[in-house]
């Protein structure tokens, strides 16, 4: 692990900051920019199809996909990203795990507020299942607010009584739409990426006006576990929503879940998409592949 690497990950971050921007196209370009600069794996190739309803891509091993369904739910906050933006993440979970990721396009805020995103995610799910897709075999996938709709789908389908996946691998999830954790203040000067007015802006084009206290807003805050797969949160200590990480742990153990906790040092929010560039991001890729792998049933 490089200090310099993280060091030179935390100036290129910090000379973005995610509050400087004018409008929602801007913001969408800005991320589009900057996630084109993450590396994607060799080895996989990509095709649009549908999901649910919404488009989708398929990312799958060039050899072709072993059993198993990665089903991804891009980060962005809620208002910018899309399948093509998480490409560095969907790319480097296939090429560990051998399967094939679906990544989702669901609606985004402030066009399509809550509960558009969560709705188009329960529905991908349930297409899945329907196209005969066995639970065990799927596990949900999703960084920053794509994180958090893994957990919220998850809420939604134990609701509508279908059976949960798998596991559930979380990278940075935003899980507290309150913005009331700890780490919005004590981490606020390591964070190269956040300040809560920056998230608070993009949260209330979301929340259009619903209460965050939902736990399918904020189930860091508010949500009962019970009954959820085995998960694994992945966050940086650098990161002002910390502590929407280590809330939700809590909360799931509490419940009686498996949960795997792995806090690194130094790193940044979705620390993940700088594989290649940061020796952090790929040690916690493999991680995740192997996490993944050994929680797949192998049917599909």
């Amino acid at each position: 692990m490089s200090r310099q690497q993280r060091e030179q990950v935390d100036a290129a971050v910090r000379a973005r900051p995610a509050g400087e921007r004018t409008s929602v196209p801007q913001f969408r370009a800005e991320f589009r920019e900057l996630m084109a600069k993450a590396l994607v794996p060799g080895g996989i190739r990509t095709e649009e199809t549908k999901l649910g309803g919404r488009r989708a891509l398929l990312v799958e091993p060039a050899a072709g996909p072993g059993p198993g369904t990665i089903l991804y739910f891009h980060g962005g906050a809620f208002v910018v990203g899309a399948p093509e933006t998480a490409l560095s993440q969907t790319g480097n979970l296939v090429t560990r795990t051998g399967f094939r990721a679906l990544s989702l396009d669901y609606r985004l805020a402030p066009e399509q507020p809550y509960p558009a995103a969560a709705d188009d995610c329960l529905s991908a799910y349930r297409d899945l299942l329907e196209q005969g897709v066995h639970p065990g075999s799927i596990v949900f996938a999703g960084d920053s607010a794509g994180g958090g709709l893994c957990v919220t789908t998850c809420l939604s389908a134990r609701a509508a009584g279908l059976p949960l996946p798998a596991a559930v691998v979380l990278f940075s999830p935003w899980l507290d739409l309150t913005l009331t954790g700890e780490s919005m203040v004590t981490r606020a000067a390591a964070d190269p990426m956040f300040t809560p007015e920056s998230l608070s802006g993009p949260g209330a084009l979301y929340l259009a006006g619903q209460d965050p206290r939902n736990p399918l807003l904020s189930p860091a805050v508010s949500a009962d576990f019970t009954g959820f797969p085995p998960l694994l949160i992945q966050v940086g200590t650098n990161e002002i929503l910390l502590d929407d990480s280590t809330r939700a742990a809590v909360r799931a153990r509490a419940a009686g879940a498996d949960v795997i906790l792995d806090v690194v040092a130094g790193v940044p929010h979705v620390f993940q998409c700088y594989s290649g560039m940061l020796d952090e991001a790929d040690e916690a890729l493999d991680r995740a592949g192997l996490f993944i792998g050994q929680r797949v049933s192998g049917r599909d």
